[in-house]
């Protein structure tokens, strides 16, 4: 599998393309699936990568450009938008001189991300690690409760204590995947999940 050069420098073209196509037609009402999520995890799976030692310029491509598709699907529904986002991409991708089995890639690194998580590889491992960033953050309280209201909405959560239920099951079930994640963003993620527990004590 060779990307020829011309086609790892259009990766700002596309960046472009991607997020125009997000900004105006991503509905408001995602406060958690939004641009600024996309880019969080463009920015992380790149971070990731090269702590991980991910030096291949191919796969990284294919990997920011998995980033910036991972849930484009929310431009045309909620439930099953990863298949939603690998169409669009294998739609769209050809016209930035990428090749099918390149397209497949990118589509395995997408579907990855449907939870429960499923990665089968490294660079799978390090989208699903940037997708969940930000449990391991100091900015998890800001960035959960944009979700917690996009879940009000869907019908997901009814009140807070559905949604402190769910985020402890989930923390439970979750773990990540690459050393790099483990090392610096399991810690922090366990003192979020020790506060949700001290919460439910509390009720």
């Amino acid at each position: 599998m060779h990307i020829k050069k011309q086609v790892l420098d259009n990766l700002p073209l596309l960046l472009e393309h991607i997020v125009s196509k997000l900004k105006c037609g991503l509905s408001e009402e995602l406060t958690y699936h939004s641009l600024e999520h996309t880019l969080d995890v463009f920015t992380q799976a790149g971070n990731i990568a090269v702590a991980e030692s991910v030096k291949d310029p191919e796969q990284l491509y294919l990997l920011k450009v998995a980033a910036l598709y991972h849930d484009s699907g929310f431009l045309f529904i909620y439930r099953g938008h990863e298949e939603a986002g690998c169409n669009l991409a294998s739609r769209e991708l050809p016209a930035f001189g990428l090749q099918q089995k390149q397209i497949d890639i990118i589509c395995g690194i997408i579907m990855a991300t449907k939870i429960p998580q499923s990665p089968y590889n490294h660079l799978e491992q390090i989208i699903c690690d940037a997708d969940l960033d930000y449990l391991g953050r100091d900015d998890y309280d800001v960035i959960s409760n944009t979700l917690y209201h996009e879940f009000l909405r869907e019908g997901f959560v009814k009140n807070d204590d559905d949604w402190l239920n769910m985020q402890i099951s989930f923390f439970e079930s979750h773990h990540y995947f690459t050393e790099w994640s483990r090392k610096n963003r399991a810690p922090v993620k366990q003192q979020h999940f020790e506060k949700l527990m001290a919460s439910r004590k509390v009720k």
